[in-house]
This record gives C-alpha cells, sequence and structure tokens, in this order.
C-alpha cells in the first residue's frame, strides 16, 4: 500500500482533516464548567489594574532662579498691600467723608443747643422776675430804708421775704446756672465744617454777631455768680443797708444785661 493510500484510510480512522478545524470563539467570561473541558483554567485567572489614587497639587512658590520667578513673587508679596489701597478711600472721598460726619454732628449738636439755649432764656426770665420781686421788697425803687416794702409791711410773698435767704430766686438762679453752661459748652463744642462765621454775608454777620453777644452775656453771667450769694449772706442790712442797696442794684443792672444779651443771640438764630 502506498502511501496516499494509506492516508485515505488513516483519514476516516483518526478523524484527521485536510482543512484547520473551525473553532468557535471564547467568551470573555466563561462558565465555570467549560473550563475543566477545553483545559484552559479560565477561572484561576486574576486581572488586577492598580489605579493610583488622585494626587493633590498643590501650587509651588516659583523657582527665584526661574526666569519671570521675581516678577510673580514680587506680585504675590503685593497683592495683599494692594487690595488693601484699592479698598481705602482716595483723599478726595475722605475728605468729603469728614465733612458729611462734621456737618450731622453739627446738626445733632445745634437740636441740642436750640433745646438747652430755649429752656435757659425761660429759666433767667423766671430768675429775673423773682430777682426783681426781691429786689422791691428789699430796697424799694432805690428807696431810703424806712420806705421800702420789707419796712412798711407790704412785701411781695409776704413779710418772710424779707429775712433769710431767698429761696425762689436762688432756686431758680441755680437752675439758669446749669443751663446756661451746659448751653454754653454745646456751642463750643459744635463743629463749623463751613466757617459759617467767615466771608461777608448776612448769615456770617449774624453768626458773628452771636458769637460776640456770647461772651457779654458769659461776663455777666460770672459776675452774678460772684454777686449773688455776697449779697444773700450780708450781715445787717440796716446798718449797712447803703453799701447792700448799691450792691443790689449793680446785680440787678448785670442782671438786665445779661438777660438782654442772651435774648439778642437767641433772637437772631432764631428769626
Amino acid at each position: 500500500m502506498g502511501p496516499f493510500t494509506a492516508l485515505l484510510f488513516a483519514t476516516p480512522v483518526f478523524g484527521l482533516a485536510l482543512q484547520a478545524p473551525m473553532v468557535a470563539p471564547l467568551p470573555l467570561a466563561a462558565p465555570a464548567h467549560v473550563a475543566p473541558a477545553i483545559g484552559l483554567g479560565l477561572d484561576s485567572l486574576h486581572f488586577e489594574v492598580d489605579v493610583p489614587p488622585p494626587v493633590d497639587v498643590q501650587p509651588t512658590d516659583p523657582d527665584p532662579a526661574t526666569p519671570g520667578a521675581a516678577s510673580a513673587l514680587a506680585q504675590t508679596a503685593a497683592a495683599p498691600a494692594r487690595a488693601a489701597h484699592d479698598a481705602s478711600p482716595s483723599v478726595e472721598e475722605q475728605a468729603e467723608l469728614e465733612y458729611e460726619n462734621a456737618t450731622r454732628e453739627r446738626n445733632r449738636i445745634a437740636s441740642l443747643h436750640r433745646i438747652f439755649g430755649i429752656s435757659t432764656w425761660v429759666s433767667m426770665t423766671a430768675t429775673l422776675i423773682l430777682g426783681g420781686i426781691q429786689y422791691h421788697n428789699m430796697y424799694g425803687e432805690f428807696s431810703r430804708l424806712e420806705d421800702t416794702p420789707c419796712v412798711r409791711g407790704t412785701a411781695i410773698f409776704g413779710q418772710g421775704a424779707c429775712t433769710g435767704t431767698p429761696w425762689p430766686h436762688a432756686i431758680a438762679a441755680g437752675i439758669t446756672t446749669g443751663l446756661y453752661f451746659s448751653t454754653l459748652t454745646l456751642s463750643l463744642f459744635m463743629p463749623d465744617p463751613d466757617n459759617a462765621a467767615e466771608g461777608n454775608s448776612a448769615f456770617a454777620r449774624t453768626l458773628r454777631t452771636h458769637k460776640i453777644l456770647r461772651w457779654v452775656h458769659l461776663g455777666g453771667m460770672i459776675a452774678q455768680i460772684i454777686l449773688g450769694p455776697i449779697i444773700a449772706m450780708a450781715g445787717n442790712r440796716a446798718s449797712d443797708y447803703g453799701t447792700l442797696q448799691t450792691l443790689a442794684t449793680v446785680h440787678m443792672g448785670l442782671g438786665l444785661v445779661t438777660y438782654g444779651a442772651l435774648t439778642w443771640a437767641g433772637a437772631l438764630m432764631s428769626f
């Protein structure tokens, strides 16, 4: 038997073929029972892929030796100062802000000053009336001692007003003094951002007159504070009648001048 003939007989016996057998593609994940049949052992193969965790990249300072790094460092260092400079007001804005604050403060104090000024004027009016009554009882119209209402028994408010401390007049004077110096203090602390007293306008001239009168009634108040207690604590009115009458007349006259100056100053700013 020749070789060719042997090959023809051997082919059906051993299951050989002259062409490559057809092999079906294996699935990616073969069932567990398939692996032993094909002898590949796919169930024993494990593929692990290591994925690195995300890295938090922090900005690093540029190397000073790198070109342009010096300028970047300078800009980074100057950023806070530049931001502060941009946030700060300009000279013009600062001046405008100070002007607005001064004007607002002036208006606030001016309102208080007006209230205290009117209260002072009302209290001084009462003090002047009570002082005039006291002067009339003790000294008449610059009369002799025997012709005064206290001696003749015609004193206003009764004979009790002729001896001791004239409390109604003293209490009114004390209230007036407190109100007056409160009003004066407010005027001294009142800002004047517009320099309103300068110039030749009608308001500027009025304000200057108002300030001049302030020193007039201030001098009168100080003199009244000194003379009042001296006259009230005098000893024997009968023996020192002439001296006490003169002091009381001066005290009364200064009271009228002080009251007139205060009234004038208040009227200038009210009308």
